[in-house]
Parts: C-alpha cells; structure tokens; sequence
C-alpha cells in the first residue's frame, strides 16, 4: 500500500481522521500512524501540542512521537531521515503508512526527498554572531533587504530559521527558494489529503483549543519542563503556548499575565494557520477535504483507494 498524508491547519482534526481512517480500513490491512507535527516530537510537550494520549491512540502504532527531549533541537533533516526510515520499515511489514501533522517543511522535506544545502560552521557562527549582536528583529529586516521571499515565509522572531536563510544565501549566492523542495511526484506515491474548515469555524475550534489547553494544566506542564531544561531548548521553548507562558512566568505568572499569554496564543495560532493554508494551498497534489462534514472518513478512505 502506498502512504496516505493526511495534512492541513493546526485544529481541524488531522490526528482524530487518521484514527477513524485507520479503523475504517482496518479490515483489509494494518495501519500504522507517522507524526509530522515537529513540536509533538518532544517527551513532556503533551497539552500544549495535543498530543494524543497513549491511550486514546485505540491501539494503532505511533511513530516519531516523544523522540526528543526539550533541550534538543529539532531539524528537518533529521526528521525527514528518522521518518522516512519509519515509512519503509512500515511498507516492509506489509502494512499502511499515514503521515498526519501540519509542519510545512517537514512534510514537504518527507514527500519530496528534499536534498538540504551544505552547511559551514564558520558561515553559521559569524550569522548567530550577529543575531547576537542586533537581535532577531534587525536579522531578519537584514534577511528581508537580500531575499524578500525568504523573509515573507519566516517568522521576524524566529532567530535560527532567519540565520539559516542568510547562511544558505550565502554559500549558494542564490536565493534561499532556490533550495526549496520542488513539488514533484510524491514520493512513495504518497496520497495526500488535505483538511480545512471555514475560517469562522476554524476560529472557533482554536479558541476552545486554547481553552482547553490552559484549563487542562499547560501553565503546569510549562513549569515541569523548565526544570527539565525547556529554557535552554533551541526550538522547544519557541513553540505557541510554551514560548508565551514562558514569558508570562518570567514577568511575574500573574493571572492577568496568564490570561494574556492564552490571548497570545491563540492569536499566534491563528496567524500559524494562515501560513499554513499559504503553503499548503500551493500544492496540486491534495485532495482537500471539509473537516466539517459528516463524511470525510468515507471521503478520505475514498481518495486513498482511488489514487491507489
């Protein structure tokens, strides 16, 4: 069986679809679950990325999830290689791969066997050098006057995506797109589905997301993992709700301050899923579904025996 991806925004219910397309086919061939959600990669960072619980995971095989802890830095080359050898042990035992999550790079760097631009230490530590010095808002301006392009898909806070832009800009003296992933065949023959939902709906489903995620104990779990090392972690501590409540304990942890900080995410998250259709709108190759409707499992299951 080739691979079914089932892709989309942040809340519009990725993980629960592949559950009940995975129960629905469950009669003709095993199924075998492969996140693509980068911060669900991290041991602890449960609530804040709903992280399915492992015992509402109805007894389906999960991988690439709690491989990391927080102090770790999580890359796209290390996923794309950890997942991909996932995939083919999967194939190998004669079941069916389903890639689920929202990380735009990682899925596309996964799909399309995205060949990375080399690295140079020296390059990459004269660029950290300077985020140093100026910080991430003058980087990035910086990474905007050489590759407008580049700085329209990084967030002007995220200081180590901009150094990496700048670095690849430079060895290549090409435009950091240039070593972007082309859409291709996918590979694998990889069926892709996409879900989505009206904005005022999707709005809705965030804001009890976020809700949920602080009255369920996100500032408790935020606290578990700094005593863990979450402050020193490069992507970790930068993900939406933990890099928020972080700054809400630092100034104080005071209910107006927390409040606030559930404010941000959920305005953080929105701004997240905009970029997130942006990328994924782009690509012919989903069949995209309506997270609302009754039959999107039946549709799902649909589009993956088609193709097949």
């Amino acid at each position: 069986m080739r691979p079914l991806a089932i892709i989309g925004p942040t809340g519009t219910g990725k993980s629960q679809l592949a559950l009940d397309v995975a129960e629905a086919v469950r009669h003709e061939f095993a199924v075998e679950i492969v996140n693509a959600d980068a911060m669900q990669l991290y041991r602890g960072m449960d609530i804040g990325t709903a992280k399915l619980p492992l015992a509402q995971r109805r007894g389906i095989r999960h991988h690439q999830l709690d491989v990391l802890d927080v102090t770790q830095t999580a890359t796209v080359a290390h996923y794309q290689q950890a997942a991909a050898a996932d995939i083919e042990a999967i194939i190998a035992r004669g079941a069916a791969p389903v890639i689920v999550g929202g990380s735009m790079l990682y899925i596309q760097s996964l799909l399309d066997n995205w060949s990375f631009p080399a690295t140079d230490p020296a390059v990459r530590a004269r660029w950290e050098q300077r985020l140093a010095d100026v910080g991430v808002g003058r980087l990035h301006a910086e990474l905007a006057r050489r590759d407008p392009a580049a700085a329209a898909t990084i967030l002007p806070t995220d200081g180590r995506r901009t150094v990496r832009a700048l670095e690849v800009i430079e060895l290549t003296g090409q435009p950091f797109a240039a070593s972007a992933p082309r859409i291709g065949a996918a590979r694998w023959d990889t069926v892709i589905v996409g879900l989505d939902c009206e904005t005022t709906l999707l709005d809705e489903r965030l804001a009890r997301r976020t809700d949920t995620m602080f009255s369920d104990g996100l500032v408790g779990e935020v606290r578990t993992l700094l005593e863990r090392g979450l402050r020193d972690g490069v992507t970790a501590s930068r993900a939406l709700g933990y890099a928020q409540v972080i700054a809400a304990l630092d100034a104080g942890g005071t209910a107006d301050l927390l409040r606030e900080a559930r404010e941000q995410t959920f305005v953080g998250t929105r701004r997240y899923v905009r970029r997130q259709r942006s990328w994924f709108r782009r690509d012919h190759r989903v069949h995209w579904l309506d997270a609302a409707a009754a039959d999107a499992v039946e549709d799902a299951v649909r589009a993956w025996w088609h193709v097949s």
